[in-house]
């Protein structure tokens, strides 16, 4: 835990754990899909290598690209995982 990145990305898994264990413990069946939980992961692990890569020194590029792939995996958590949404009674 020495970046930004880091702490950024380990931030934003955090939310999907506990949204995960939210939603795992409801009365009803889970609307989401645990591959999804494994896409946004991904995103934050592959966003965090960028953002890792470009603190050591590799440019400009890698502080694009991981910011593009954080703003990706929260884009994809919002309208894929739908964490806003109130349940439906």
């Amino acid at each position: 835990m020495e970046t930004v990145y880091d702490w950024l990305t380990v931030a934003i898994f955090a939310g999907l754990v506990v949204l995960f264990l939210q939603r795992s413990v409801g009365d009803r069946p889970p609307r989401d899909s645990m591959f999804q939980y494994l896409a946004a992961s991904a995103g934050c692990a592959v966003a965090n290598y960028f953002g890792n890569e470009a603190v050591a020194g590799r440019g400009l590029v890698y502080h694009l690209l991981a910011s593009a792939v954080i703003l990706a995996t929260l884009v994809y958590i919002h309208l894929a995982l739908r964490p806003l949404d109130k349940p439906v009674d």
